[in-house]
């Protein structure tokens, strides 16, 4: 048991957390998992990974269709929590797992779908399983699986012909918005935007957060530059640092109480495209969080 948990601990804690946007939900389904399968006979264990998929499949899915209904009232805009660090870094994972659709954006994309199309999607892009290995899974056809598979896509805005791929900025673009941001300088900062970017933030109600996404790269830059004004006056000496977080760069605001301020950034081209700021405390409990 204890080999088969290292083997596969990471791969299974990438899997929930693909499907519940939420490590914390993450390590308690891996660990739920792990614990039901002293219950379950060897016969049934011959095809371990694809018998553990199952098990996390089956309970992410539970999960996904309760905190569908937590989110209709959740306060302000509703965001994943942030991955700082992975359980999984020395794991033996297949190489047919893509490690890139842990970034932000991705999950952040992967939102817009169901439960049954977030589960298909991620064990055929994230996993590599064939048609019928899902199908299998999820009791349903292959058949079925392709058209859920091809809504998913829609969804997203990713046609048949496009690769997925989520772009993470740079770590010298993040670097050089936050050094304008510090500075005030407002014309920098706008030039690094896209004209038509998105901030969203996500204060549940425990932190002072806008309740909804604001659009613009002026209106984004003023609220930066207020929001940091406020902080310093209000929590004194904040500290910018840039750190991985959903194995990409961003950054994170912290004060003498601990993290403030978690901030993941999108980009297409050389320009910002999202922006996604955390400040719900219990999105920011992991730590572990690893500085450049």
């Amino acid at each position: 048991m204890q080999e088969m948990y290292m083997q596969y601990k990471g791969l299974l804690f990438k899997l929930a957390y693909q499907l519940t946007g939420s490590a914390s939900d993450a390590e308690d389904v891996v660990h739920d998992v792990f614990l039901k399968l002293y219950d379950v006979p060897k016969e049934k264990l011959s095809e371990p990974k694809a018998y553990l998929c199952k098990m996390v499949t089956n309970r992410c899915y539970d999960l996904q269709k309760s905190a569908r209904k937590k989110r209709e009232q959740y306060f302000g805009e509703w965001l994943p929590e942030p991955l700082f660090h992975s359980s999984s870094s020395d794991d033996s994972i297949e190489s047919v797992e893509r490690g890139d659709l842990l970034s932000y954006a991705m999950i952040v994309l992967l939102e817009r779908l169901t439960p049954t199309e977030r589960v298909v999607f991620v064990l055929r892009e994230a996993l590599g399983f064939d048609y019928e290995e899902i199908a299998e899974l999820m009791e349903k056809s292959a058949v079925n699986c392709r058209k859920l598979f091809s809504r998913a896509r829609a969804k997203m805005g990713i046609t048949s012909e496009e690769l997925v791929h989520t772009e993470t900025a740079p770590k010298e673009l993040i670097t050089d918005f936050l050094t304008a941001l510090k500075q005030g300088n407002m014309k920098r900062m706008v030039s690094m935007l896209d004209p038509n970017v998105i901030l969203v933030s996500d204060g549940g109600g425990k932190a002072k957060a806008a309740i909804f996404p604001i659009k613009t790269s002026d209106r984004v830059v003023r609220f930066l530059l207020g929001v940091l004004r406020k902080a310093s006056m209000v929590e004194g000496t904040l500290k910018m640092e840039i750190s991985q977080i959903n194995e990409q760069p961003s950054y994170i605001l912290r004060t003498h109480d601990g993290i403030h301020t978690v901030g993941i950034i999108h980009a297409e081209g050389n320009l910002i495209r999202n922006i996604y700021i955390i400040r719900n405390p219990d999105k920011l409990k992991h730590t572990g969080i690893q500085t450049y």
